[in-house]
């Protein structure tokens, strides 16, 4: 009896083992809900939690089946369902039970009705975007700023200049008076979600959570709030992805769901950034490989877009936000860095969601043959397959624009600022659709524009017309209209200042036309006419150009449509040397009819450019601009 009893009780304890070791867990469920009506029936839920991974899962709502379980190679605290919902399928709760040996949990699951099926406005050339970097703008709540309940809860702390400073979702907010009262028509954030990293991450730059926006920005209905109110505005909002890479400090760097799911094997290994590789003829496999599998930086482990079910995450978590929080366009931040086939499928898959969606890729080239290989439509696709992507940041302009040093250099017939410009826009042809560049003089990752305030505005207001008058959307960085100044040198946060006015303790308020000196006001106004009067003409925003080889100097073109029965061409004239020109202006009878009379849409001032009776001759002063429209000329009472 006594042996029979100690077998006995030896089972029991077997068994009691065996039970404790079979217990698992539930602990996070991504997306935490989705949508009925969804154009994609098929949706992926990343579940997570201890050991789960062997549990099996049942649903029983009607519409909803499971259509598959995904149990991969790495940790055990991940499971993959992939649900179908039926176009039946009615909104509401349902319940997710695992079972696994004789434990079971379950949770509850929302299927919301389905908001943006016919919103998602995008952007075009008819918009201009205005980039803001959250953390630098405004502080509307300095309550979140100690970052209470991270895991690395870095305080804000203006002093440092690569550091966390405090600026948030609800400052933002409180400041688009201003911002609409410039003129832009989109609202482009640098990325608004957790970064809960050891060194703050103040960019951005760095998720560790895809579904919450970081707290000390402010929570994911703060987000909804502020697209809704800039929406009210007429103003759409872009929103900033990354692809490429998470934050170190992300669950999946520290326990990957698959051996692939990080590139290297969850080891870092530094990119080698040669990105010309990707579409290089000659290029090795070994740089191809370093290029597109490296680490952007160690605090940044590489995805790897190939593993299907990672992809699948990142696609939802896109369309999940345009759902949630009604964002109209996405700007994929490094975008040939991760994998081209995957990258162009998801482009697919956001646009069969929403068609009128926009994404614009960062794709960081030297050259516009390059550049013009990402665009979707290229006629040489960079790496042999059409990379889908519908717009691309003109990267040579900005590094044309930045080697001018703001347009200080003489112009001469063959050399210098203004016919360098003219030779780049000479080269649109390559682009399947120049209209979809998105150029810009400068953003955060690039020295400003200015590098320190200038004496006179005549150059800078010669950037800002040329950004604003040649083909394509136009993206303007926060501070341009304020004169922020600075370089790199001292490190990337020297060029994402803080805006005065919009921190606790600032002694004068930017945001104010009292707080601005006469030369900031002076900018400020210049931005502001021409951005509201880009609004009301159609040749600008969406017409064809036609420019003149630079000839002593000075750079002609117009903006025109081709097809307008009531065509309102526009004229920009540019003197890009410090002398006084005066030119012969019957070369440009082409688009200046003799004895018309135009408008100077900066002055106000009228002008015959090309007079019928007399010396068709135009002086301008060193550094003119001018951007001329036909003016309305009244018939006298009778």
């Amino acid at each position: 009896m006594k042996k029979a009893r100690v077998i006995a009780l030896a089972g029991a304890a077997m068994m009691t083992l065996t039970a404790m070791a079979a217990k698992f867990s539930v602990d996070n469920i991504e997306p935490p809900h989705w949508w009925t009506g969804m154009a994609d029936a098929t949706l992926q839920l990343q579940v997570h939690g201890a050991d789960v991974r062997a549990a099996v899962p049942t649903v029983d709502y009607p519409g909803v089946t499971i259509d598959s379980v995904a149990r991969l190679d790495g940790s055990p605290n991940w499971q993959y369902i992939y649900l179908k919902i039926s176009p039946q399928a009615k909104p509401g709760t349902f319940t997710i039970t695992w079972k696994d040996g004789r434990n079971k949990v379950t949770r509850k699951y929302e299927l919301r009705p389905r908001t943006m099926k016919s919103g998602a406005q995008g952007f075009s050339s008819d918009d201009v975007l205005y980039m803001i970097m959250p953390d630098r703008f405004a502080d509307g709540d300095p309550s979140n700023n100690d970052g209470v309940g991270m895991n690395f809860p870095v305080k804000a702390d203006r002093s440092i200049v690569n550091g966390r400073h405090g600026g948030d979702l609800k400052g933002i907010a409180e400041h688009l008076d201003f911002i609409d009262s410039l003129g832009v028509t989109a609202v482009w954030l640098n990325p608004v979600l957790e970064n809960d990293m050891p060194e703050g991450s103040y960019h951005g730059y760095a998720t560790t959570n895809y579904y919450r926006v970081d707290p000390r920005l402010g929570s994911n209905a703060d987000y909804k709030a502020l697209t809704d109110s800039l929406h009210a505005r007429g103003i759409k909002v872009v929103m900033d992805m990354i692809f490429n890479h998470s934050g170190s400090e992300h669950p999946w760097a520290k326990d990957m769901p698959s051996k692939d799911w990080i590139n290297n094997g969850g080891e870092y290994m530094q990119t080698n950034h040669k990105l010309m590789s990707l579409s290089d003829p000659y290029g090795s496999d070994y740089d191809r490989n370093m290029t597109r599998d490296g680490w952007f930086v160690r605090e940044m482990p590489d995805l790897n877009q190939l593993n299907p079910h990672l992809m699948r995450y990142l696609t939802q978590n896109s369309i999940f936000w345009v759902e949630e929080v009604g964002i109209d366009a996405i700007r994929m931040d490094t975008y040939p860095y991760a994998d081209g086939k995957a990258m162009a499928r998801w482009v697919s898959d956001v646009e069969r969601e929403y068609p009128n969606f926009t994404i614009v890729g960062e794709c960081w080239f030297a050259e516009p043959a390059v550049e013009a290989q990402w665009q979707r439509g290229a006629a040489i696709p960079a790496e042999g397959f059409d990379s889908n992507l519908p717009v691309v940041m003109d990267f040579p302009f900005m590094l044309k624009s930045q080697a001018l040093k703001n347009f200080t250099e003489e112009t001469t017939e063959w050399a210098g600022g203004l016919f360098n410009l003219y030779s780049h826009f000479a080269m649109d042809n390559i682009y399947a659709d120049p209209q979809r560049l998105l150029r810009f003089l400068d953003n955060h990752d690039t020295d400003r524009f200015i590098l320190t305030e200038p004496d006179s505005l005549d150059s800078w207001k010669q950037a800002v017309t040329m950004l604003l008058t040649v083909p394509g959307i136009p993206q303007l960085y926060y501070g341009t209209e304020l004169l922020m100044s600075g370089d790199r040198k001292p490190g990337d946060g020297n060029v994402r200042r803080d805006v005065p006015g919009g921190f606790p303790g600032d002694t004068h308020n930017e945001f104010t036309r009292a707080g601005r000196s006469d030369k900031q006001n002076e900018a400020y106004d210049f931005m502001s006419r021409l951005l509201q009067w880009r609004k009301t003409n159609e040749a600008v925003r969406r017409g064809t150009m036609k420019h003149f080889a630079p000839n002593n100097g000075v750079y002609v073109y117009t903006r025109y449509l081709k097809d307008a029965v009531e065509d309102i061409p526009v004229v920009v004239i540019m003197n890009g040397t410090s002398q006084p020109r005066t030119i012969d202006t019957s070369r440009y009878e082409e688009i200046i009819t003799p004895g018309s009379v135009w408008e100077d849409v900066l002055t106000g001032e009228t002008v015959t450019p090309v007079p019928e009776d007399e010396a068709p001759t135009l002086t301008l002063r060193p550094r003119a601009v001018m951007v001329l429209e036909p003016a309305l000329i009244m018939a006298p009472a009778e």
